[in-house]
Parts: structure tokens; C-alpha cells; sequence
């Protein structure tokens, strides 16, 4: 073997980490930074890549850098083996019994963070007090941005529909129910029907969201109209002018905490059931801290082996 050939396969774990970042950061300048090299390096680390495997791998889009068809195959050949690489101390003590640092990266939204993780983040760090834990605020589009560029170990939130390369495992169910003012008159009707509930005004969140989108299309499946008296963006507020009678709501049962000053009634018969759940990319490397976390959350997600 020349020195030339060595000496390539001694920094080929390099080049392919530089490939990696720059996948994920979808620009030369923030992988550099992050890597701690100079931007020449990069291209140069990337050019040397392109030359070995005889393909193009990145296309330039205007300031940023996007994978080309062969870079995406690359991409999910070799994101595994790098994270697994450079993860390989805390595999290795993990599989000795011992996890006590690195890092959980979780991407959810409002009322995931609010509602249902608490618990959870909250035993996860009773149990591994040295794990940094970073949870990201996002909106569904933001999270799976996130995943894909796999800035963040995995997601844990509702999934209505499920994207080409990512695995989603729902694992907690809500119930739907309606909220009202105490004492409102929706709170003495029995087999409540949306017609009983057209006449009153509701507090829905912002059209964008996925709420708001299913309470429409059940009203309009059932030919049932309804007004709208104010949009307001999160649980916690809703609830708050539900209480002040500004208007009645329908949301998820999780987000109730027996503390509110509302009737809750179920309506579960008219509109879904929310489900939870771990959501990841498909051939994603899990950390042990991130594989411990989805365990606790989840003791049956790895029961399939395609999801190791």
C-alpha cells in the first residue's frame, strides 16, 4: 500500500463527517463553523469525495447547498456510520450500564412540550442527571426539517400524515372533548350533537393548524354550520377566554388538568382521538441517550428490528 492510498484512508472518516455536516447544514459556511475548519477545507474535503466515488454529489441553490440525487443515496449509507463513529465512546459505555453525559436533542411542539413530554423529561433527568436535554419549540414543518437534517435525535408529537423516509410510532391517545364556561347550557344536554353546538361561538387556533383544519371538515361532513367567536393560538389561552366566556372550545383531553374553571364534555363520537408518538427518520442512528429516552416513551418501538 503507498503512503498516498494510507494516508487517504486515514482521513476518509474526515471527509465523509465534512459530507455529512454540509448535508445537514445546507451551506459551507455554517459546516465549516461547526466543524471548526476553514471553508476552503470543506470544498476541498468534498471535491476530494466527489473524485473517489466519481459522482456529483451537492448542488448549489442560490447561497445554500442542497444534496444531489447520488448524494442523498450517499448520505443514508454513511449518516449512520459517522454518527455512530463519532458516538462511540457513549455506545460503548452504554453497553457497559453506563450513561452519565452527552446530549438529547427532541423537537415537539407547543402542546406536546406543554402536555405530554413533562413527565417524562422529568424522569429522563432524575435518571441521567448528566445528559444535557435540549427541546426544541417548533411547528410540525419546522420538526421534520429538523429531522431530515438530523439536527435533532427524533420528534414527539401527532403526525397526520407521514413523509417518505420518516417512521412514525403513535403510542398515547386523547380524547376529543368539548370545553364550556361552568354551569354553560352544553353542560345539561345529554348525547351532545353539533347541532346543539352550532348556535355558540368557538375559540379555535389559527387555520394553518391541524386542529382547526378537523374541526372544520367535521362540521362540513355533518352539513352543520358553526361561527367562530375568536382564533387563538394555544391551549392555555384558549382555555383561559373559555373561561371568561368569551366563547366554548374543542380540544384534546391532555391538555385539562382538572384545575380549569370549565365543563369538559366528551365528544369523542364526532371528532378523533389524538395520537402521540415518537417520530424519526428512517435509517437514523439512535444514540444511547436518544434509545433510552424513546424506550422510556415508548418500551415497544424497538420490538421491530427495522427500527435499529
Amino acid at each position: 500500500m503507498n503512503n498516498q492510498t494510507f494516508y487517504y484512508k486515514q482521513t476518509r472518516f474526515k471527509l465523509l463527517r465534512t459530507f455529512c455536516m454540509v448535508a445537514q447544514k445546507e451551506n459551507i459556511t455554517h459546516a465549516a463553523e461547526a466543524l471548526h475548519i476553514s471553508q476552503p477545507t470543506v470544498t476541498l474535503q468534498i471535491q476530494a469525495l466527489e473524485r473517489e466515488l466519481g459522482e456529483k454529489l451537492l448542488e448549489r441553490r442560490g447561497p445554500n447547498i442542497c444534496l444531489s440525487p447520488e448524494g442523498k443515496i450517499l448520505y443514508q449509507l454513511v449518516q449512520p456510520i459517522t454518527a455512530g463513529i463519532a458516538s462511540l465512546k457513549e455506545t460503548f459505555h452504554a453497553n457497559l450500564g453506563k450513561i452519565e453525559d452527552g446530549e438529547l436533542s427532541i423537537a415537539a411542539g407547543q402542546s406536546t412540550s406543554l402536555y405530554v413530554l413533562p413527565k417524562y423529561l422529568k424522569e429522563f433527568t432524575r435518571l441521567y442527571p448528566g445528559i444535557r436535554v435540549k427541546l426544541h419549540n417548533v411547528t410540525g414543518k419546522g420538526g421534520m426539517k429538523r429531522l431530515f437534517s438530523d439536527e435533532v435525535d427524533l420528534a414527539i408529537g401527532p403526525l397526520l400524515q407521514v413523509p417518505e423516509g420518516i417512521t412514525y410510532r403513535p403510542s398515547h391517545s386523547f380524547s376529543s372533548v368539548l370545553i364550556a364556561p361552568k354551569g354553560h347550557p352544553l353542560s345539561k344536554v345529554e348525547s351532545l350533537t353539533l347541532e346543539d353546538i352550532s348556535p355558540y361561538g368557538l375559540i379555535l387556533p389559527p387555520h394553518h393548524l391541524s386542529t382547526w383544519r378537523m374541526i372544520d371538515t367535521v362540521f362540513r361532513q355533518h352539513n352543520t354550520p358553526y361561527k367562530v367567536a375568536m382564533e387563538a393560538g394555544g391551549w392555555e389561552i384558549v382555555k383561559k377566554y373559555v373561561e371568561m366566556d368569551m366563547g366554548i372550545s374543542i380540544v384534546t383531553d391532555v391538555c385539562l388538568t382538572g384545575d380549569e374553571n370549565v365543563e369538559a364534555i366528551p365528544v369523542s363520537n364526532y371528532f378523533p382521538s389524538r395520537s402521540y408518538g415518537v417520530i424519526v427518520r428512517k435509517g437514523k442512528f439512535f444514540t444511547p441517550q436518544a434509545k433510552r429516552f424513546i424506550e422510556m416513551f415508548d418500551e415497544s418501538f424497538f420490538e421491530d428490528h427495522h427500527l435499529e
